[in-house]
Parts: structure tokens; C-alpha cells; sequence
């Protein structure tokens, strides 16, 4: 599951509009709708504020090497 997905179920799980979550979270509607929608670039304290709600943050997770490269 990626994160737009993830944040998008646990934000309907709790029964927050995009405009709720917003104010809980502390960041502007416009990041709520970016962050649900994919968007590429995106802070990651915004988003470690969003999802602190929920109990996560986002991190530096090790990846497996590409055993062709």
C-alpha cells in the first residue's frame, strides 16, 4: 500500500473530511488533497504531522540491493 493510499483509509477510518484532518494535522487543505492524490514531492514533516495522528511517521527504511546493478 502506498502512502496516499494509506492515509486516504485511515482518514475515512476515523471519519475525518479532507478539510478535518487538515486542521487536526496543522497544514493546509491543499497538502491533504496532494499527499491523497500521489503527489511526488511533499514534505515530510507535513507528512510526519498528518500521519502522528494516526500513530506513524515516515522514515529511512533499508532497501534491499538490486542484485542486477
Amino acid at each position: 500500500m502506498n502512502l496516499a493510499d494509506f492515509l486516504k483509509e485511515k482518514r475515512k477510518s476515523v471519519k475525518l473530511t479532507q478539510p478535518e484532518l487538515a486542521e487536526k494535522a496543522g497544514v493546509g487543505l491543499r497538502f491533504i488533497r496532494e499527499l491523497e492524490q500521489g503527489k511526488q514531492s511533499l514534505r515530510l514533516d507535513k507528512v510526519n504531522q498528518i500521519l502522528n495522528l494516526f500513530g506513524y511517521e515516515v522514515g529511512a527504511v533499508a532497501v534491499k540491493p538490486d542484485p542486477n546493478n
